[in-house]
C-alpha cells in the first residue's frame, strides 16, 4: 500500500538535500536547482529521443548508461544549452565538474540538466557563480526551492511525495517536474527528478523507471512535440536499509507506488499545459493489441481538431473516430463506441446517439474521459491531454521575447 504525503517533494525522502536558488540565467525567478544525497546512488534514466539532444542530455546519458553511482543532480532553467556545439559540451562539463568539485564527489556523480531557450550560449559566469552559492544552500527541506527554480513556462510548482509499506518496513519517494509546452514525450521540454531511500541495484532500477515511464510520462501530449532536453531520473540511496528485489511482492508494491507517482507528475504536466483549461483522459479499450490501442490514443491526443474542439466544448465525435481512423491502427470503425465519462455519444454502427445538453455538462468540466472502445478485443490505453486555446499560440509567439 502506498500514500501520497502532503507538501512532498525530493527531500521528503531520507538522505536527500536540495536548493533552488536565483542566479541570474533569467531576469527575476529561480533558475538553478540542486538535489544532493548524502550517500551514493544507483541510478535510472530515460532521456529524449529526439535526434537533436541538448548537451545535458549526452553528458547525463553517459552516466546512466555505464551504470554509475551518482550523487547529485544539478539542473538550470532559462537556457537549454541545445544545439550549442562543442562549446556547449564544454559548457554542460565544465558546470558538472566545478559542482563536483565543490561537493567533494568524482565528476561522473553529477548528472547534469538545462531546460530553457534553444541555441542560446550557457551564461557561464552565471552558471559557475550560481554552483558556488547553491552549493552552500542544500537543505533537509529545499525540495520546493528546487521544484520553483526548475520551471520554465509552468504556472504551477510540481512536487510530491509517497510513502509505500514493504514487508520490513516504510519506503519514501519524491519527485519533482517541469512540463507546460513542447509535450509530446518519447521522454518533452519536461524534465522530472525522481528520489527514493529504497537499496534498488542495476539493471532493476532502469527497468523500473523505464517501464513507469512508458505508462506516464510517455503518454502525455500537450501539442505533439518532443524536445531537445527531456529526461527523468531516479535515484535510490539505499538509506532505508530495505532492498526492492526483483520477482518479489516488495518489487511489485515499489513499482505500484513509483508508477503512481510518475502518472500524478505527468498529469500535473497536461493540466498545466500552456494555455490549457482542461484535462482529458483518453481511454481506448477492447482493441485487438496494446500497441493498436496506444497508436489509437496517441493519435487522438495529437490532434489539433480534437483538441480545439474540446476547448470550444463542441462535442465532435467525428474528429474522435477521424483521428483514431488515421492512426495506422487495425481496428473496425463499424464496432467502435465513445463515450464522454460514462455518456455514450456514439455507438456501433454509426448510431450517433449524442445529448448535446449532457455531452455539454460534461465538457465544460476541469477535467473528464474520453472513452473509445474498438469492441474488437481485451487490449488498452490510456492517455492524457489537455485543450488547444489562443492562449497556447499567443504564449508560443512570444517565447523568446
Amino acid at each position: 500500500m502506498y500514500q501520497f504525503l502532503s507538501n512532498g517533494t525530493v527531500t521528503s525522502v531520507k538522505g536527500f538535500k536540495a536548493a533552488g536558488i536565483h542566479c541570474g540565467i533569467k531576469k527575476r525567478k529561480k533558475d538553478l536547482a540542486l538535489i544532493y544525497s548524502e550517500t551514493s546512488c544507483t541510478a535510472a534514466g530515460t532521456f529524449t529521443l529526439n535526434k537533436v539532444q541538448a548537451a545535458p542530455i549526452q553528458v547525463s546519458k553517459e552516466i546512466i548508461k555505464n551504470k554509475k553511482t551518482v550523487r547529485a543532480v544539478l539542473v538550470n532553467s532559462g537556457n537549454a544549452n541545445a544545439c550549442t556545439g562543442e562549446q556547449g559540451t564544454k559548457d554542460a562539463l565544465a558546470a558538472q565538474e566545478y559542482c563536483a568539485k565543490l561537493l567533494q564527489v568524482t565528476q561522473s556523480e553529477v548528472i547534469v540538466s538545462s531546460t530553457g531557450v534553444i541555441g542560446q550560449a550557457m551564461p557561464m559566469d552565471k552558471m559557475l557563480h550560481g554552483i558556488k552559492m547553491i552549493t552552500g544552500r542544500l537543505t533537509d527541506d529545499g525540495g520546493l526551492d528546487a521544484a520553483e527554480a526548475i520551471l520554465t513556462t509552468d504556472l504551477v510548482m510540481k512536487s510530491w511525495a509517497v510513502e509505500v509499506s514493504l514487508s520490513s518496513g516504510k519506503v519514501t519517494l519524491g519527485g519533482i517536474c517541469k512540463g507546460s509546452g513542447m509535450i509530446m514525450p518519447n521522454m518533452a521540454t519536461m524534465l522530472g527528478f525522481i528520489t527514493t531511500d529504497a537499496a534498488i541495484e542495476h539493471p532493476l532500477i532502469q527497468e523500473l523507471l523505464s517501464e513507469a515511464v512508458n505508462k506516464s510520462f510517455n503518454r502525455i501530449s500537450v501539442d505533439g512535440d518532443t524536445s531537445t532536453n527531456d529526461m527523468v531520473t531516479l535515484m535510490a540511496n539505499g538509506v532505508s536499509g530495505i532492498q526492492i528485489v526483483k520477482g518479489t511482492s516488495d518489487e511489485a508494491l515499489f513499482f505500484e507506488a513509483l508508477q503512481a507517482l510518475c502518472i500524478e507528475m505527468a498529469k500535473s504536466i497536461v493540466r498545466d499545459g500552456e494555455g490549457a483549461s482542461k484535462l482529458v483522459t483518453v481511454h481506448v479499450k477492447n482493441a485487438k493489441s496494446e500497441n493498436d490501442a496506444c497508436t489509437i490514443a496517441q493519435s487522438i491526443v495529437n490532434s489539433p481538431l480534437v483538441k480545439t474542439a474540446i476547448h470550444g466544448c463542441d462535442a465532435n465525435w467525428g474528429r474522435i473516430i477521424s483521428a483514431a481512423g488515421k492512426s495506422g491502427a487495425e481496428f473496425n470503425p463499424d464496432l467502435t463506441s465513445i463515450y464522454f465519462d460514462e455518456l455514450p455519444i456514439l455507438l456501433p454502427n454509426y448510431q450517433a446517439v449524442i445529448d448535446e445538453e449532457k455531452a455539454l455538462s460534461i465538457l465544460e468540466k476541469d477535467e473528464f474521459t474520453i472513452t473509445v472502445d474498438l469492441g474488437d478485443g481485451q487490449c488498452d490505453s490510456t492517455w492524457w491531454t489537455c485543450d488547444f486555446s489562443q492562449a497556447y499560440i499567443k504564449i508560443n509567439a512570444n517565447y523568446r521575447t
